[in-house]
């Protein structure tokens, strides 16, 4: 039970740190940066599938053959 009580009061201070986090005033380009991040790996990602799939397709054609 013991553990489980640690558990429980560490998760309670993580959420709490992340609630000051995001209220500060200095929180908002933190915020902005992990945004444009996210916002290119999606691009690459939207890139790279039809480039992984066209190169896949055409190695099985050849083992194919």
């Amino acid at each position: 039970m013991e553990m489980m009580q640690m558990s429980v009061r560490y998760l309670a201070g993580r959420a709490r740190q992340l609630g000051r986090a995001i209220f500060r005033n200095d929180a908002g380009a933190l915020t902005l940066e992990w945004i444009v991040i996210a916002g290119l790996l999606v691009v690459a990602t939207g890139v790279a599938i039809p480039l992984f799939e066209a190169a896949i397709r055409g190695q099985a054609t050849k083992m194919n053959k």
